[in-house]
């Protein structure tokens, strides 16, 4: 099982460190490639890059009333929800349907009840 993981391309848990502007101010988000792979696919899906992904999640946690104290592990877990997501069927694997497109109070309706 393990084999599965170690001899992984090494390349996926590598870190890049990408400097973007948010409302006018720089900052730099360290990630390992491989969720930088998954954001960008996010990102595609409705029709944006990366910067504009991550500028969209920041105003709406802050929107949210979310704590940003550690915005890169908020960005880890979106990937790890957007995988889980497709995997129980609630996102389509098909990259041409947005993600906006989802009915999301429905999928967060079904979770309650799952998890509760």
């Amino acid at each position: 099982m393990c084999e599965l993981f170690i001899k992984a391309d090494a390349r996926l848990w590598e870190s890049t460190t990408r400097s973007l502007r948010i409302d006018g101010m720089v900052t730099s988000v360290r990630l390992e490639n491989f969720f930088w792979s998954e954001l960008e696919e996010i990102a595609r899906r409705d029709g944006m890059n990366v910067v504009q992904l991550i500028t969209k999640l920041h105003h709406e946690s802050i929107d949210a009333g979310h704590d940003l104290g550690n915005f890169t592990s908020f960005l880890r877990v979106c990937c790890a929800r957007y995988l889980d997501l497709q995997l129980a069927g609630d996102i389509s694997n098909d990259l041409s349907q947005p993600i906006a497109s989802v009915d999301a109070p429905a999928i967060l309706g079904r979770e309650r009840l799952k998890y509760h």
